[in-house]
């Protein structure tokens, strides 16, 4: 019974160790954020999974690109169950390709080409490209076939409606696309698990991921040169009132050692330049490196019985 409420003790001051570092790290993401004109999402899963931070972590942000790592978990679940193949050749003309959008597809097959499901993926994902973006969209059968797989596999708080073509003609329609940072982290840790695709599957899109192209500037932006970081950007324009809609970004980040943590951030309704936006993602992801890399975890096991008198 001793030994029983000295475990007990124990764990409740590994618990309230935890607690007090989060808390601390919670005050100097707080000091990133103030003053900002703007409105900031975070949500952070450490690397042991029991401490988690969370500021608007349930209110719903706009995805912008963000949601091509949902549209790609979808594609590959379809490579999962045998009805699409990576491999297989898909012919993009050029009259799918729209003219004013992001697109490194057009701007390196202007009249249209034929590449495989792994390279469009890779474009889209790691290049951010839309008109790939809305090709894989068709062929997995539209948005709500994508929101509809995330309902099944048990996420909430995940809104896809709208396709990259319906966002460039209208404003609002940005908005459709929503979730919430504390979602958003969710999913990047249950794909990380391998508990939304496959192991191949898995491995094939964090590879990727860890090879994007856009966002530098984000996440990665103030980390150690060379740490690996598997991330997705989102980013809007900025309308006639100088609101800039959504500047995004979510990854996993791997620790020395190996371990990883998992970061949303999200930034909407913002007056802040780009720049100013990309610089406030970077300051929470270096606080958060910063935190986890130097931390000392509670030691494990069981503690030592005190010597018998």
């Amino acid at each position: 019974m001793y030994k029983t409420f000295l475990l007990t003790l124990f764990s409740l001051c590994c618990a309230i160790t935890v607690l007090s570092q989060t808390d601390s790290l919670r005050m100097k993401i707080q000091s990133i954020i103030e003053r900002k004109k703007a409105i900031i999402g975070i949500s952070i899963f450490g690397p042991d999974g029991n401490d988690t931070l969370s500021i608007n972590g349930s209110k719903h942000f706009p995805m912008q690109s963000v949601f091509k790592f949902h549209i790609a978990l979808c594609v590959l679940s379809q490579v999962d169950s045998g009805k699409l193949m990576l491999d297989q050749k898909i012919r993009i003309e050029k009259k799918e390709m729209l003219p004013d959008t992001w697109s490194p597809i057009r701007l390196k097959y202007p009249d249209g080409t034929e590449m495989t499901l792994a390279e469009i993926i890779r474009f889209t994902v790691a290049e951010s490209d839309n008109n790939g973006c809305d090709l894989l969209l068709r062929l997995v059968g539209g948005p709500k076939v994508v929101n509809n797989f995330f309902v099944k596999k048990g996420f909430s708080d995940i809104s896809i409606v709208a396709n990259e073509e319906e966002m460039h003609k209208d404003w609002e329609a940005q908005f459709k696309n929503w979730t919430t940072p504390e979602s958003a982290t969710r999913l990047l840790k249950a794909f990380y698990e391998k508990k939304v695709v496959s192991e191949k599957s898995t491995e094939f899109l964090l590879k990727i991921m860890t090879e994007t192209a856009t966002g530098r500037n984000r996440i990665p932006g103030k980390l150690p040169d060379k740490t690996p970081v598997a991330y997705k950007t989102g980013s809007s324009g900025t309308n006639d009132k100088g609101i800039t809609a959504a500047i995004n970004d979510i990854g996993i980040v791997t620790l020395p050692g190996g371990k990883v943590f998992f970061i949303s951030v999200f930034v909407t309704d913002a007056k802040e330049s780009q720049e100013g936006c990309e610089m406030i993602i970077a300051d929470m992801a270096k606080k958060v490196w910063d935190h986890y890399s130097k931390r000392k975890a509670p030691v494990r096991g069981t503690p030592a019985s005190p010597a018998t008198p």
